[in-house]
């Protein structure tokens, strides 16, 4: 029994003697791809311009690459923008919207935050379809005559939407797709989607601090054919004399990148081909949230935050846990302590759950490592 264990709980039984090989079980940012080596890295773009041909070459490169993996149609433009996924949805909506009425879906935190933002600092008085976690809202409610905004995977709620069946293909409105947690996990289908943004930090595993924007044909027919009542800050303009500025969705970004981050996000997405590409990623984050879920379905004091299976999330799987509410935080401390598994508390504006990352680059004996970890901290933790 270690030390920590045992000053918690002098009867605790044994640790088990498997630990997972790599315990970085966060929702974002995620897991390095297996065998990743930072000083395997390409250098030769550090220190030059991201508008030097090396740097252009590269961001073309990330762009090119990512629309291959991703099955984007070639008449998508896809760009890398700045300030993650919140950056690119962001400019969406500051871009897009205002041309007719908008309609917000939420379902946790980050699809509350769009709400707010189309309610208090745009000012678009959306109608708003809430459902508590755990739980979608009414898919057969919206009005795709108004312009749309949802997350597809809640990453704070475990919750997603099963598919695209409920958005129409022939819409009136623009959907605005939060794909942050789904994007190179679950199916995206482009056709439904008018605009889909992630960063390179949850599925793949890169670094932080750069979205991808990802405008379907439509969506472009907006921004050349709207002006936004307010103004917009330097680093959301897309259009100019209104026409779309190409250059950014060809690797000439608004602002400058860290070269360091794309060369870390090629290595991620040429890793991502070497083993198969999308059905490879999609198998591999299928297999941990079942190895996970068949944990949860055996152990008494746990359950998928997600009540209905068919909406449970394959990455950032949420489980709440039976007993005091502050429970999951000190499983979660524990674990940190012993070096089982960090970041897994649950997001701070969810229930008190824990929170365990399942993506693509996670490995499954990982994941079924860390269930009898779990309920060992379970043990210590619930007899102090």
């Amino acid at each position: 029994m270690t030390t920590t264990a045992a000053a918690l709980c002098p009867r605790a039984p044994e640790p088990p003697a498997l630990r997972p090989a790599r315990p970085h079980f966060s929702s974002g940012p995620c897991a390095k791809r297996p065998g990743y080596e930072l000083a395997r890295l390409p250098t030769d773009s550090l220190g030059r311009s991201h508008r030097a041909k090396i740097g252009k070459s590269r961001l073309a490169e990330a762009i090119a690459r990512t629309r291959a993996l991703l099955a984007v149609p070639a008449d998508y433009r896809i760009g890398i923008v700045p300030a993650s996924d919140t950056g690119a949805f962001e400019m969406a909506m500051w871009t897009l919207l205002g041309a007719r009425p908008v309609t917000a879906l939420a379902w946790e935190s980050f699809g509350e935050g769009w709400v707010t933002d189309a309610a208090k600092q745009l000012k678009l008085a959306p109608a708003i379809l809430r459902a508590d976690y755990g739980h979608l809202p009414d898919l057969a409610a919206v009005d795709f005559a108004t312009d749309v905004l949802f997350t597809w995977n809640g990453t704070t709620s475990g919750v997603r939407v099963p598919n695209g069946d409920w958005i129409p293909e022939d819409r009136e409105g623009l959907t605005l797709c939060d794909a942050t947690s789904a994007a190179f996990a679950q199916p995206l289908p482009f056709a439904k989607l008018d605009v889909t943004t992630f960063s390179w930090q949850k599925v793949l595993g890169g670094e932080g601090a750069h979205g991808v924007l990802i405008l379907s044909p439509r969506a472009v027919e907006r921004l050349e054919s709207w002006s936004p009542p307010w103004p917009l800050p330097k680093i959301f303009r897309l259009v100019k004399g209104g026409k779309l500025i190409e250059g950014i969705f060809a690797g000439e970004t608004i602002n400058t990148p860290s070269m360091l981050c794309v060369e870390d996000y090629l290595d991620a997405l040429r890793w991502a081909e070497s083993i198969g590409g999308l059905p490879a990623l999609h198998a591999r984050a299928d297999a941990n949230a079942e190895a996970l879920q068949a944990w949860i379905d055996r152990t008494p004091w746990a359950r998928n935050l997600a009540a209905d299976p068919a909406t449970r999330s394959n990455t950032s799987v949420c489980i709440a846990v039976d007993g005091p509410a502050d429970l999951p935080k000190s499983i979660a401390g524990l674990l940190e302590q012993e070096g089982v598994a960090f970041d897994i508390n649950g997001y701070r504006d969810a229930p008190p759950s824990l929170r365990i990352w399942c993506g693509a680059t996670v490995d499954t004996a990982d994941i079924e490592a860390l269930g009898p970890w779990l309920d060992w901290a379970y043990a210590v933790t619930s007899e102090r």
